[in-house]
């Protein structure tokens, strides 16, 4: 049975897009990218179609933006007061949050960027962009108490963690196990990132 939205209590803002949020990673978690529809995602929140079009014209974008808010934040990093630690932590977060909504909509948006090619420059910025950010919050840190040199630390050596976890989450599946998080922390970060 379909509830009718407009018998609801009106939310606006914050409150609807929470809503959207969740009924979208609900979605992701029930149907996978391929069955989700704005149309279920509309019903799931109790909410129109129209709003959903409004703020996000297209599958894509909705599913990224909703994807987007369940990914910590740089900010909120665990600090445990040594880089190995951080990195762990770090990456620990991220291979979880792949074995979720997040890595189900990851493959989903993969598979359509590859087929068209239109989402590929946005879904780069997105995946890399708070990647980046995260890594770069680590390694400041480290830089601070003195076990990273600032000059070891490059682009290339930022991305090298997130792109070992996406290569293996991409090609072998999730979950991805703790103990490989582990090994591209001690066998590939740490030695790049404290090389003089």
């Amino acid at each position: 049975m379909v509830t009718d939205h407009r018998k609801l209590p009106r939310r606006r803002g914050e409150a609807l897009n929470a809503a959207i949020y969740q009924a979208t990673l609900d979605e992701l978690a029930e149907s996978g990218y391929a069955g989700l529809t704005m149309e279920r995602v509309a019903e799931r929140a109790r909410a129109s179609k129209a709003s959903l079009y409004r703020r996000w014209p297209t599958r894509i974008e909705l599913v990224m933006e909703a994807v987007r808010n369940t990914l910590p934040t740089p900010e909120s990093t665990p600090d445990t007061g040594t880089l190995r630690g951080d990195l762990v932590a770090m990456l620990g977060n991220a291979a979880q949050a792949l074995s979720g909504p997040a890595g189900e909509a990851m493959r989903g948006l993969l598979g359509e960027a590859l087929s068209s090619g239109s989402p590929l420059r946005s879904m780069r910025k997105t995946s890399q962009g708070m990647g980046r950010r995260t890594m770069e919050e680590v390694v400041r840190r480290a830089v601070e108490r003195g076990e990273v040199d600032p000059d070891a630390v490059t682009p290339r050596r930022l991305d090298a963690g997130y792109a070992l976890l996406r290569h293996h989450f991409l090609f072998n599946g999730t979950p991805i196990p703790g103990e490989l998080v582990v090994q591209i922390v001690d066998e590939v970060l740490v030695p790049l990132l404290t090389r003089r």
